[in-house]
């Protein structure tokens, strides 16, 4: 039969409620008898709370209650490990409770009929604190003789590599060949250090929610997020209540990039209602969410890769510390997707890499877009272009020669899962954006002579890759369940999954790939989303670039089930399927080796810049980025996610500043954090889509959201590098930055 919907740029399914008013988000939901809740923020670093006194905002007319620590059931939640308190202050059995470790923490839960009496209330809570040492900088934490942020962790059997002594949050490593004895092979060795900076999600609706008790007695929570079975464990766990009696529900979500995998409101929401029994809601500022949520990993390196003179790479050694800030979050799991990139997609013989993440009285460092890698990335990508400039090689060639193909080994030592797509990409990428194929290899384009003014232009090329799924041992599922109706004829086709849809366009994919699989009309599949009750089967986080390629296989089995009914006249036709992955491995303790994930996408990017030698500041030109999608299922919606993806990090490499001092946030609205505009948006960005078919995908679909975001930074780099001379070695590339490099490089 042939494909009528995979492969199709239909219109999304929630396209046109979201741009008429009509789709509804977190902070537009009400109910009759609502209450307004307030949260009384930590606004220090480090300290203990000594008491905590409530009794003038508890006069406040309207203050119907308010919650310390002494009314959380189990005062503790986590994604990895439940280090953090709900709610902070004396009064609990969770240990060390009484403990703020960031400013961000939450003390108090201020609930009042209206919005206006739940402020004034908080501003009359009075705290006593006992300030502790504040620690910022990880090479401060990792002193032995560094205060402990947190009390001696107990076992965690679930993650015991998170089984830490003092403030060292997680460790991984890999020893693959002999470094040392290499480096005496290579005939070009390029050693640097390495700085990566925070970067906040800045998603368009800031944390909000409502809370009630819905007709079945659940505790219901109406909120943004990405994972609800997750909240729902992690509520169901504070409050000390079966998670059956906790329901999930997401409305429109109004962006994620990471930033919603780690609890915010939800359990504090699900608390005052739980106590209450009245609906209860919540709508942070922008300056709550900023300082309230995790930020992308800031990260230290220091590299040296060797080379011969025909272009092999002998020998990559990195080392890297990381901020975990305040609580762990994701913080083991995003170091060890930096562990997988931070060699890059390369064959190398020989491989030492430690990357050490430590705990710090900042905001937490939590899921970003990219997940570690662009971060690892920008570490490898930044070695090959050094390496090709020492090599007086040009930098596609140098990675031509190095690329791990089908059967190579990576750093891990085993090869990566079949349909790699890196050569396509590479060479797609290059062509586009003017290299030329000789008989000598890859050159690059010839650069237009400049002209008398200030302006100077340069090109750089990167490359990386990424997981798409869940890795290193976890069981990847996912659950959905398809209701086929009518009498002669299939009319209706139910879909019920939980994958969130926080913007990138999941249902819609989920509606094509469900008509696809099933031969029915795109109209006739109604989608039932996002709900714990209606879909009590986890489908997994919408992260990791996985929902398509997870939710198409559990679609494929969910229909053939259903349709094998269906032919067998049962009407209607229900069947659900849980889709397992791959099995993956956890890194081997001490070599690193296994088969972390099983699947990644592939994807190579030249940018172009014109900077201003006068001022400093880099206008870009031109974005080409060549992904391996796998198949596109929806042509149009994968070219959006390019654009957005390098906006968004062309964002985090050339302007975008979270400024921590003392633990105390700086940059905590968006006129001093600077995010692009539409001004700031490159002159052309070509999204190149390269299928090259994922042997496991969907219609061989492979994820693209995280992708095209992460060789950003590097090509940038090496396009500066171009224009100007100047290697930098860490970002933004502020006009500032830029303009006080060229005048160190000039000796003015």
């Amino acid at each position: 039969m042939p494909e009528r919907y995979v492969g199709q740029s239909v219109p999304r399914v929630d396209a046109r409620a979201k741009v008429t008013g009509e789709a509804l988000y977190p902070g537009d939901f009400s109910m009759p008898g609502m209450l307004h809740a307030k949260i009384l923020f930590a606004g220090r670093p480090h300290a203990r709370i000594l008491n905590i006194d409530t009794s003038e905002a508890e006069k406040v007319p309207g203050v119907v209650a308010i919650f310390t620590a002494k009314d959380v059931p189990v005062n503790e939640y986590g994604l990895q490990t439940p280090d953090q308190p709900v709610l902070c202050g004396p009064g609990s059995a969770k240990e060390g409770a009484d403990v703020v470790r960031f400013v961000g923490d939450q003390v108090a839960l201020i609930v009042a009929e209206t919005e206006e009496a739940a402020a004034l209330a908080r501003n009359l809570v009075r705290v006593d604190y006992e300030d502790l040492p504040v620690i910022t900088d990880p090479f401060e934490a990792m002193k032995p003789d560094a205060y402990p942020i947190h009390p001696p962790r107990s076992p965690n059997p679930i993650h015991p590599e998170l089984q830490t002594e003092g403030n060292w949050l997680s460790h991984h490593q890999i020893r693959k060949g002999d470094v040392e004895a290499a480096w005496a092979q290579c005939d070009v060795i390029v050693e640097a250090d390495y700085h990566t900076p925070s970067q906040e999600h800045a998603y368009l609706q800031p944390e909000a929610g409502l809370a009630y008790i819905d007709e079945e007695g659940r505790v219901t929570v109406v909120v943004a997020g990405q994972w609800t079975w997750e909240d729902q464990r992690q509520i169901a766990h504070a409050l000390d209540i079966p998670p059956e009696q906790v329901r999930v529900i997401y409305p429109a979500i109004g962006g994620a990039f990471g930033g919603r995998e780690d609890m915010s409101v939800q359990i504090v929401l699900a608390l005052a209602a739980w106590k209450l029994r009245r609906p209860v809601k919540i709508v942070w500022t922008r300056e709550e969410s900023i300082i309230g949520h995790a930020k992308r990993h800031p990260v230290w390196a220091h590299c040296k890769w060797g080379a011969t003179r025909e272009g092999k790479v002998l020998a990559a050694e990195v080392r890297v510390v990381a901020d975990g800030g305040a609580y762990c979050y994701t913080t083991n799991k995003v170091m060890g997707n930096l562990t997988v990139t931070c060699t890059g997609p390369y064959e190398i013989p020989n491989v030492k890499v430690d990357v050490d993440a430590y705990y710090t009285n900042n905001p937490p460092s939590g899921a970003f877009r990219g997940f570690g890698a662009p971060q690892g990335i920008f570490l490898a990508e930044m070695q090959m272009n050094k390496l090709a400039e020492a090599l007086g090689m040009d930098p596609v060639e140098l990675r031509v020669r190095n690329l791990l193909r089908e059967g190579s080994l990576t750093a891990m030592g085993t090869p990566l899962p079949g349909g790699v797509g890196l050569l396509e990409v590479v060479e797609r990428c290059a062509e586009t954006a003017g290299w030329v194929r000789t008989e000598q290899g890859w050159r690059r384009p010839p650069k237009a002579p400049e002209g008398p003014g200030p302006l100077r232009r340069g090109i750089g090329f990167a490359v990386g890759l990424k997981n798409v799924g869940f890795s290193f041992g976890y069981q990847e599922n996912c659950w959905a369940k398809i209701e086929l109706r009518g009498a002669a004829e299939i009319e209706e086709a139910v879909v019920y999954i939980g994958s969130a849809e926080v913007g990138q366009g999941a249902h819609t994919v989920i509606c094509q790939m469900a008509a696809e699989a099933l031969g029915v009309p795109l109209d006739r599949v109604r989608l039932v989303p996002s709900d714990t009750v209606t879909s009590p089967g986890s489908s997994g986080s919408a992260s990791a670039s996985r929902t398509t390629f997870m939710a198409g296989n559990a679609l494929r089995g969910a229909a053939r089930a259903a349709l094998e009914k269906w032919r067998a006249e049962e009407r209607p036709a229900v069947a659900e399927y849980t889709y397992l992955a791959p099995k993956t491995t956890p890194f081997e303790p001490e070599t690193g080796h296994g088969v972390p994930n099983f699947a990644y996408g592939y994807v190579a990017q030249a940018v172009e810049v014109a900077v201003d030698t006068e001022t400093g500041q880099i206008r870009v030109r031109r974005v080409v980025s060549a992904d391996d999608v796998g198949r596109a299922v929806n042509p149009q919606m994968v070219q959006g996610q390019v654009e957005g993806a390098v906006v968004q990090a062309l964002g985090w490499a050339t302007m975008e500043r979270f400024v921590v001092e003392g633990g105390r946030v700086l940059t905590d609205r968006l006129s001093t954090y600077l995010i692009p505009t539409a001004l700031d948006v490159p002159e052309r960005v070509e999204a190149l889509i390269v299928e090259h078919p994922d042997p496991r995908g969907p219609w061989g679909a492979r994820g693209v959201g995280e992708m095209p975001f992460i060789p950003v930074a590097p090509a940038l780099l090496a396009a500066v590098r171009d224009a100007t001379g100047i290697w930098f070695s860490d970002f933004p590339l502020t006009a500032e930055r830029v303009w006080r490099g060229l005048k160190e490089h000039s000796g003015r």
